[in-house]
């Protein structure tokens, strides 16, 4: 007979269950998780060179289940020629939020890159992060989703020069929710150096958190570049923190996060063993580290799955991901007032669930 502990273990590999479990999350870019049934409904009325049958669809522009680590694969799969319309953007983003209704999700930070949506058409970014950031407040408002949005700048696509005149333009916006900058793209060949002058700007304002991709493929001098050099107060990834105890103890007290993507992480080749992914360890001494998807329709797992692998892998419990969402919830880039409001909601949500499991 199993124990009552065993039990509940085995309910945790449930994803029907573990979709309830109230859900923080911080990393997750946009254009890596647009409702895969939509885009082929766009792909079909913009009659583009794509697969007109859904299954083939999926395999085009999903990263396949049965395949080792592959980078350069990986990233073949984000295609920037969807959209012919301002309507496409909407379109697309607003049936994306409306499918995390079943993800869990009490509070979510979403990244997304205006660049990715206005290169086909050559967009004003402007227009794009409105378009973008109406559509998503519309659809996470009919599911009752706290949402607030990072803009990403890509190290490969501009300069920091150019990084400045362009949020220079989208600041002038004002859009409240827009509540940090993120640096993302390859971290090996645009070193961290190239982008003092743009977040020196950043920090200057007073009015943005700074998220950083940093220590995925470099090591953790990556990381300390990121957070001395760029101003972090988050770190995307962060695997490479794993080695470095100094490093360690630094984001221990001073509270930098670093937000790792389980799933993710293998199929980019970042971690190539997904049962010995650094966040067990680094979780389990104690430093600051939550859970991510990253980019969940790309990988074909969502974050319920990156879950459910913290309880095949690590043996984590009900009151490990409680901690971790803790851990989120501290790391957001949000004010005291709004993280209070995020943790009564994820105890109510929690003992909920709990209930389920007894």
């Amino acid at each position: 007979m199993k124990s009552s502990s065993q039990a509940k273990a085995n309910s945790l590999l449930d994803k029907s269950l573990m979709k309830t479990f109230p859900k923080v999350e911080l990393h997750r870019h946009l254009e890596g998780m647009f409702s895969l049934k939509h885009l082929f409904e766009l792909s079909k009325k913009n009659k583009l060179d794509t697969p007109q049958n859904f299954d083939e669809f999926k395999k085009a522009f999903q990263f396949p289940k049965d395949s080792g680590p592959d980078f350069l694969l990986f990233l073949s799969k984000f295609k920037r020629f969807w959209y012919r319309s301002y309507d496409d953007i909407d379109y697309i983003v607003y049936h994306s939020i409306l499918a995390l209704k079943e993800e869990g999700l009490i509070y979510l930070e979403l990244r997304f890159a205006p660049d990715h949506f206005a290169e086909f058409n050559n967009y004003e970014h402007t227009e794009v992060t409105k378009i973008v950031v109406n559509a998503a407040n519309r659809a996470a408002k009919e599911i009752n989703l706290s949402i607030n949005y990072l803009l990403t700048f890509n190290r490969m696509f501009q300069s920091s020069q150019e990084m400045i005149e362009d949020h220079k333009k989208i600041d002038k916006l004002e859009i409240p929710n827009i509540v940090g900058i993120d640096l993302a793209g390859d971290e090996i060949n645009y070193a961290p150096e190239l982008f003092i002058p743009f977040f020196d700007y950043i920090k200057s304002l007073k009015k943005y958190k700074i998220d950083i991709h940093a220590g995925e493929v470099t090591d953790s001098s990556a990381i300390w570049s990121a957070i001395e050099k760029l101003h972090a107060d988050r770190i995307g990834h962060g695997i490479s923190a794993i080695a470095d105890k100094k490093l360690q103890e630094y984001i221990k007290q001073n509270n930098i996060f670093l937000c790792q993507c389980i799933t993710s992480n293998f199929q980019t080749g970042a971690c190539i063993d997904s049962k010995n992914h650094p966040i067990n360890d680094l979780y389990k001494s104690g430093a600051p580290v939550c859970i991510n998807s990253d980019d969940p329709t790309i990988q074909d797992a969502d974050l319920t799955d990156d879950y459910i692998k913290c309880v095949e892998y690590f043996d984590f419990k009900a009151e490990d991901f409680y901690k971790l969402n803790i851990n989120a919830i501290n790391a957001s880039f949000i004010n005291d007032e709004e993280k209070l409001a995020i943790k009564e909601k994820l105890d109510s949500k929690y003992n909920i669930f709990i209930s389920k499991t007894k």
